[in-house]
């Protein structure tokens, strides 16, 4: 239900924060009735995406990782898997997520569209190179993501970004298209939509783009230090969290879809479009929450 209620309050502020940037920079006085239904086109389009993502991100993940769900374990070592995030989760307040194990380097991921029915996966790498203290730290990291509800934000974050851009790029369009059409002929043509519309949109859905990867993986990363500390309280200690971040920092990180890499232990590229922090960043962030 708050679930629900987060995404209607979002877009709302949305709708609200659209019409608002629509009136201050004077768009409403060119397209008319026209910027209701931009809103509404740009929320759509924004939202549609990141939402389907969301509910079918478990099916995604378990066909292009190939995860083995852990229906029955094998050994002890799944056993222990198992009954980890079995103690985890209820120490988090969660349902029992999916548990899954899938071949390739190190790196582990949790993923779903609620809280009760998520699933957490962890590579084989990850449990060959790990200790299983450091395993358990990994495993309460991906827990405090769904507990957080990190799934759900994400995605809400994404819409809210791909909103803006829809809306924005389409808006300055319209008025570039305008403009050029009253130069040409000293009419006011509010609904055409030539050339200046389409090359101006294009370029700015693909500049605001990239503006809006930035604040999406900065969210991201400022995500990853609540997880990191949220494994912290669920073991009782940071010590653990600190060892697996340290070792994974010897080893080389398996890579995840594009979808998945803001929900992994590490990933991204670059300093701005990177959805983890540095390592030494989230080890200090840990240490000095100890002190």
């Amino acid at each position: 239900m708050l679930r629900i209620a987060l995404f209607l309050v979002t877009n709302l502020a949305v709708m609200v924060v659209l019409g608002v940037v629509s009136r201050l920079l004077g768009i409403e006085a060119y397209v008319g009735t026209n910027t209701t239904s931009l809103i509404i086109y740009a929320m759509v389009v924004g939202f549609a995406g990141s939402i389907v993502s969301l509910l079918m991100s478990k099916t995604m993940a378990k066909h292009s990782m190939r995860v083995r769900i852990i229906e029955q374990p094998r050994n002890a070592e799944e056993t222990w898997i198992v009954e980890t995030v079995r103690r985890l989760a209820q120490g988090a307040g969660i349902g029992m997520p999916e548990v899954g194990i899938y071949e390739g380097a190190p790196n582990a991921f949790a993923t779903g569209a609620r809280r009760d029915a998520s699933l957490v996966a962890v590579s084989t790498g990850l449990l060959r190179g790990m200790s299983r203290e450091e395993v358990e730290a990994v495993l309460g990291h991906e827990i405090s993501h769904v507990a957080n509800g990190d799934m759900v934000t994400m995605a809400l974050m994404q819409g809210v970004m791909n909103t803006f851009v829809v809306f924005l790029s389409r808006a300055v369009g319209m008025l570039v298209d305008n403009a050029l059409s009253q130069r040409q002929d000293g009419r006011n043509q509010a609904h055409r939509t030539g050339v200046g519309y389409h090359l101006t949109s294009m370029v700015l859905n693909t500049v605001l783009g990239f503006l809006a990867s930035m604040v999406v993986a900065w969210f991201s990363r400022w995500r990853e230090f609540r997880a990191d500390a949220g494994s912290a309280r669920l073991l009782g200690q940071p010590h653990a969290m600190v060892h697996a971040l340290q070792r994974l920092g010897a080893m080389q990180p398996g890579a995840l879809p594009q979808e998945m890499k803001a929900l992994g232990i590490a990933g991204g590229f670059g300093r701005l479009f990177a959805t983890h922090p540095p390592l030494a960043e989230r080890i200090a962030a840990l240490q000095a929450g100890e002190q």
